[in-house]
């Protein structure tokens, strides 16, 4: 009877442990991070223009940009298919030698956007309104509301690290030549 029972707790203690299932740890150590600005000061004397360029104000804040974010090593810029977008952009792109991305903030895939921009740092020009809009998406908030039509300073830092988002916003003034 000893014997039965010393076997019996044998095969019980191997059957549980052979029965151990290990959960694999998945650990998501990617780094995102997406630098959001709105175009720089537009040429208003044309109130028909739908499509204007930057001011000689606005190309200052551009190159002043280009300062601000001259020690990130961004991997990609976007900009929607403006004139001011994309000339906000330019100097930026240029110094990094990137190719500048179009993108439509009405239809963009936001998960798509995430995975192609995944351990990538990116910078986004849009407007007073899609920018902080396009914010709010990634952070899966509604904290940041359309940006006044005189404020054109401001970087909005959205960082994703392994899944958690954080965010900022910073204001910058310029100087910049009228």
């Amino acid at each position: 009877m000893k014997v039965f029972k010393a076997l019996l707790i044998f095969v019980f203690i191997i059957g549980f442990t052979g029965c151990k299932e290990e959960v694999p740890v998945v650990v998501d150590d990617s780094v995102s991070t997406f630098y959001f600005i709105r175009h720089a000061e537009k040429d208003r004397s044309d109130q028909e223009n739908m499509d204007p360029e930057l001011t000689q104000e606005g190309l200052g804040r551009a190159m002043h940009w280009a300062e601000i974010l001259d020690e990130v090593q961004l991997d990609a810029v976007y900009t929607t298919d403006y004139e001011r977008t994309q000339m906000t952009a330019a100097p930026i792109a240029v110094k990094k030698n990137l190719t500048v991305q179009i993108y439509d903030p009405a239809i963009i895939d936001l998960d798509k956007f995430k995975e192609e921009n995944k351990n990538k740092k990116v910078l986004v020009v849009g407007h007073s309104d899609s920018t902080p809009d396009f914010v709010n998406k990634m952070i899966g908030q509604d904290k940041y509301y359309q940006i006044d039509d005189d404020q054109n300073g401001s970087l909005f830092i959205v960082e994703i690290v392994g899944g958690i988002t954080t965010d900022m916003r910073l204001n910058f003034n310029c100087n910049c030549p009228d």
